[in-house]
């Protein structure tokens, strides 16, 4: 279990990282960037969402990782619609959660990477997740977070009561 931020009541609400079923995917007709159908059928990868848990469960983020040479790659991370932007986010640290989620998951690889998460960013993006989340540059828009940054990460948002 996992604890996102309601920003409209500053309260934590709990959610869970879990693989999709069928009818939780998210779709491009509400709102959402990425053809996650279409990526939850590729292979060596996995797919994961964040939804809220209670009465009325929402999808509030979704991440697709593949393994590739040893490497735990991030090769989508989107986070619901309704989460976008300041003036009408819904909820926060739903970036955090899932990232910190997918560092977590590179701890369970063998190899000269394990502990390692590497992923593409867009140019405007890649100083904020340096900031926010200790990303390093690798090359171009290669980014990653190393063992130590992925511990701090788990810590933060994954063990937080």
């Amino acid at each position: 279990m996992v604890y996102i931020l309601n920003v409209i009541n500053d309260k934590l609400v709990r959610a869970e990282i879990v693989i999709p079923e069928q009818n939780e995917i998210p779709l491009k007709k509400d709102g959402w960037n990425f053809n996650w159908r279409e990526l939850s059928k590729e292979i060596n990868s996995s797919m994961f969402i964040l939804k809220t848990i209670g009465l009325n469960p929402s999808v509030e983020g979704a991440l697709h990782l593949k393994v590739e040479n040893e490497m735990l790659i991030m090769n989508v991370l989107e986070i619901a619609p309704h989460n976008i932007g300041r003036k009408n986010k819904k909820y926060d640290y739903v970036a955090g959660c899932l990232i910190a989620f997918a560092c977590k998951e590179s701890f369970k690889l063998n190899g000269n990477y394990k502990g390692f998460l590497t992923f593409m960013s867009k140019t405007s993006l890649m100083q904020w997740y340096s900031r926010k989340y200790g990303a390093n540059v690798g090359l171009g828009q290669r980014m990653y977070i190393d063992s130590e940054s992925g511990l701090r990460l788990i810590e933060e948002y994954l063990e937080r009561k």
